[in-house]
């Protein structure tokens, strides 16, 4: 990682022949870190966003089981809210999918095999 240097020099006596000198490094931005940090980022939350819609999928199919064994029970929309689900997980799992791609691409063309 390339660092830029800066130097200050302080104000001492000047019958004092040593000056101090203090150096900051100031980071660059890195367009591979930020790419590597954003697929991982999307990586991550498409798996919890897959998992969150499992679990609401499955509650929904839970409910459907018990609309259907108990009919005293008036409840409805469950099959519409179940499929909804299901296609927010499929798609935020192909999300996953396709960040892992890129990601390993990233790191194919970066290793050059």
């Amino acid at each position: 990682m390339k660092t830029h240097k800066v130097t200050h020099q302080s104000s001492l006596p000047s019958n004092s022949r040593n000056k101090l000198v203090l150096r900051r490094t100031r980071k660059r931005f890195n367009p591979r870190i930020f790419l590597d940090r954003t697929i991982e980022t999307t990586a991550i939350i498409s798996l919890l966003f897959t998992g969150f819609a499992g679990v609401g999928a499955m509650g929904c199919w839970g409910m459907e089981i018990i609309e259907t064994n108990n009919p005293n029970i008036i409840i409805s929309g469950w099959k519409q809210q179940k499929k909804t689900c299901l296609g927010m997980m499929l798609v935020s799992f192909s999300g996953f999918l396709g960040s892992a791609l890129i990601g390993a691409s990233f790191s194919i063309q970066r290793d050059k095999f």
